[in-house]
C-alpha cells in the first residue's frame, strides 16, 4: 500500500464474471481482486481500489451476496453493487454498511451508474451496468460516508517481502473453482507477475485490451456451500399454473415463481375453442391469423392475471404443445356448427379431422413442430406474452418484469433457432414500439433424449432449460405414460421396477440424461438457468436429486409446493453444495 493512501478507506466493487460479460472494465487497476464461487457453478469478483485516481470505467456491476459484503467489511471499504439477495440486503441494513446500490439505491446513488451502449450491442442487458472511479468519487465527496478509517483501525492482514521457506516455485497454476469455471495463472519472469487467463482466453481489461496480471497470488481452499431451500439457499420452488387462481394459490403456499404455464389449457374454454378450431381448419395463413387474432387478447388477459398473482416473480410460459387433433370436435353437432361457421361442408371438416389423426400423437406433430409449420402461432403467443408483461410493468413499476418464453419438444438446435427467430423479431418490434427496454428470455424444454445429448448445441440458442421429466421419462423408457399403467403393476410385483417412474424420477437412466444435459449446457452457457417442471418436481427424492446435480429450481403443482419447499431445505442440510 502506498503510504499516502494508508488512511483512506478503499472501494470494493462487485464485478460480473460470466463469460458473456467479458471483458470486464477497470479490473487491471484494482489493488486486490477476490474471486469466489457463486451459485450455479460460476464465480463473481470483488475488486478493491485503494485509490480512485485515474480509474476509468468499472464493470459490469453485479448484485450483492453476504460473503462479499464480509470481504468488503474486512477492508472497511465503501461497497458498490447492483441489487442483491434478500439475505444481502438484510446484512447491509443490520451491519450498517456504507454502500452504493445501482438497482434499489437513492436517486443520487443511481446516478453513479449507467448502461454502456457499446456493450449493449453484443451483450445481454444485465451485463451492461457500469460505473467509473470519477462517478464513485463524486458521490462519495457529496455523501456523509467517511473517506478515512476511524481511529485505531488496522488491517487484519499483514504482508512481508520475505519468501516462505519450504515452498516450491509455482510458474503455472491451474485453479478449478467449480466444474464450470477454471482460472489459469502463468508466471512471466520478464515482469515478475502472473498473467491471468479464464474461459480458455487471456483475462483482459476492456478499457485497455491488455491482459490482467498479479504480483501476488493467494489461493485459499475452504468449505464453501450454496445451500438450497428458501432463505438458506438457491434451489427455488416454483409452481405449474395455467390460471390466475392457481397462481395465486401457489403463491400463498410459498411458490417463488411459475416454472410451467401450459398455454394450451387456455384454449379449451367454451368461448375460445371455436377460434382455435377455426385456426386449425383454415386453408391460408391469412385465415389462421384472423382466428389467432381473436385468441390473442384472451391470452394476454390470462397472462396479465398470472403476472399479477405472482407479484413480479418469474413466470415461464410454454408455447402451444399438444397435437392439434386434441382441439377438434368429435360430436356431430359440433362438427356441423364448425362447418357452418367456416363456410365448409361437413365432409370437408371431417376430412381435416381425419388428416390430423396420428398413430403416435405424443411423438408426432406437436410442440415446436407446430411453430415450425405455423409460425403465426408462435408470433401470436409472443405478442400476448410481451404485451401482458408491458401492461403489468406499467401498473407496477416497482417490479422488474422479465418474461420467460419456453419452446417445447426441441430435439434439434436448428428448429429452436427457427422458432426463436420468430419470437425475437416479434417481441423486439413490440418492445421498441412501446419505447421500453424490457428484457425477456427464450429457453426450451428438454424432454427428448436427443436434446439432452446435444445440450451443448441447444444452449447456444436457449437461455434456460426446463426439464420436462414427464415426456423425458416416457421417451427414455419407450412406453406411454397414458398406457403403461396396464402392465407396470406386474413390473412392481416382480421387482423389476421399485417405483412408478412417472411419480419418482428414475435417477439411474433419466437422471443421467438430466445431469449430462445440465453439465453440457453450462459448458456452453455458464449462466444457463436450469429447472424441472414435470410432476417429479413435487417428489422429495426427486427434489433432492435436482439439488445434487445443481439445478436452480423445481416446479410442481400448487398443492405440492409446501412438500417441495421442505424437501429442498432437507436436501440442503443433507448435502450442502459448493
Amino acid at each position: 500500500m502506498e503510504p499516502e493512501y494508508e488512511r483512506n478507506r478503499p472501494v470494493a466493487v462487485m464485478l460480473n464474471n460470466l463469460k458473456k460479460a467479458q471483458p470486464q472494465l477497470g479490473n487491471a487497476q484494482a489493488d486486490i481482486i477476490y474471486e469466489v464461487p457463486a451459485e450455479g457453478g460460476i464465480t463473481r469478483m470483488l475488486a478493491v481500489y485503494q485509490s480512485l485516481e485515474d480509474v476509468g470505467s468499472i464493470g459490469s456491476i453485479r448484485s450483492a451476496r453476504p460473503y462479499y459484503i464480509e470481504l468488503a467489511l474486512g477492508h472497511d471499504a465503501l461497497y458498490v453493487h447492483a441489487g442483491g439477495s434478500p439475505e444481502a440486503y438484510q446484512d447491509l441494513k443490520s451491519w450498517k454498511v456504507n454502500n452504493i446500490d445501482g438497482v434499489n439505491g437513492s436517486a443520487s446513488q443511481s446516478a453513479v451508474f449507467w448502461r454502456d451502449q457499446e456493450r449493449r450491442k453484443t451483450m445481454d442487458y444485465e451485463h451492461t451496468l457500469v460505473t467509473s472511479g470519477e462517478k464513485i468519487q463524486s458521490f462519495w465527496d457529496g455523501s456523509k460516508y467517511a473517506k478515512t478509517h476511524g481511529d485505531g483501525y488496522t488491517y487484519s492482514q499483514t504482508f512481508t517481502d520475505e519468501p516462505l521457506t519450504g515452498g516450491a516455485t509455482a510458474e503455472h497454476v491451474k485453479l478449478a473453482y467449480t466444474s464450470y469455471k477454471t482460472g489459469l495463472f502463468d508466471y512471466d519472469a520478464a515482469t515478475g507477475k502472473y498473467l491471468v487467463s479464464q474461459y480458455q482466453a487471456p483475462y483482459v481489461d476492456g478499457n485497455t485490451g491488455e491482459q490482467v496480471s498479479a504480483v501476488n497470488l493467494l489461493l485459499l481452499e475452504t468449505n464453501i456451500s450454496v445451500i438450497s431451500g428458501d432463505k438458506e439457499g438457491r434451489l427455488k420452488v416454483r409452481t405449474n399454473a395455467d390460471t390466475p387462481h392457481d397462481a395465486a394459490q401457489a403463491r400463498k403456499f410459498g411458490a417463488q415463481g411459475i416454472g410451467l404455464c401450459r398455454t394450451e389449457h387456455m384454449f379449451f374454454n367454451e368461448d375460445r375453442i371455436p377460434a382455435i378450431r377455426r385456426m386449425i381448419c383454415s386453408d391460408t395463413v391469412e385465415e389462421r391469423e384472423a382466428a389467432l387474432a381473436v385468441l390473442e387478447p384472451m391470452q394476454q388477459s390470462d397472462f396479465e392475471g398470472i403476472y399479477e398473482a405472482m407479484e413480479g416473480c418469474p413466470v415461464t410460459i410454454r408455447f402451444l404443445d399438444p397435437p392439434l387433433h386434441e382441439f377438434v370436435p368429435t360430436e356431430e353437432a359440433d362438427i356441423e356448427k364448425l362447418a357452418s361457421d367456416m363456410g365448409k361442408t361437413v365432409a370437408e371438416i371431417k376430412n381435416i379431422i381425419a388428416g390430423l389423426h396420428e398413430f403416435n400423437p405424443m411423438m408426432g406433430h406437436r410442440g415446436c413442430r407446430l411453430a415450425v409449420t405455423y409460425p403465426e402461432i408462435a408470433a401470436m403467443q409472443t405478442r400476448a406474452v410481451i404485451k401482458a408483461a408491458l401492461a403489468v410493468q406499467a401498473r407496477h413499476p416497482e417490479w422488474t418484469m422479465v418474461p420467460e418464453i419456453m419452446i417445447p419438444l426441441v430435439g434439434e438446435v436448428k428448429e429452436l433457432k427457427y422458432v426463436k427467430n420468430v419470437v425475437v423479431s416479434t417481441a423486439d418490434e413490440i418492445i421498441k414500439a412501446a419505447n421500453s427496454d424490457m428484457k425477456y428470455k427464450v429457453g426450451t424444454m428438454i424432454e427428448i433424449p436427443r436434446a439432452a445429448l446435444t445440450a451443448d448445441e441447444i444452449a447456444k440458442e436457449a437461455e434456460f432449460f426446463s426439464f420436462g421429466t414427464n415426456d423425458l421419462t416416457q421417451m427414455t423408457f419407450g412406453f406411454s405414460r397414458d398406457d403403461a399403467g396396464k402392465f407396470l403393476g406386474a413390473y412392481y410385483d416382480k421387482k423389476i421396477y421399485e417405483n412408478d417412474p412417472f411419480a419418482k424420477l428414475d435417477q439411474t437412466g433419466v437422471g443421467k440424461l438430466v445431469k449430462m444435459a445440465a453439465q453440457l449446457g453450462r459448458e456452453t452457457r455458464a449462466d444457463l438457468h436450469l429447472g424441472i417442471c414435470g410432476e417429479h418436481g413435487g417428489d422429495p427424492s426427486s427434489v433432492e436429486f435436482c439439488h445434487n446435480v445443481g439445478l436452480d429450481y423445481v416446479s410442481c403443482s400448487p398443492f405440492r409446493v409446501p412438500i417441495a419447499r421442505l424437501a429442498a431445505a432437507q436436501a440442503a442440510i443433507k448435502n450442502p453444495r459448493g
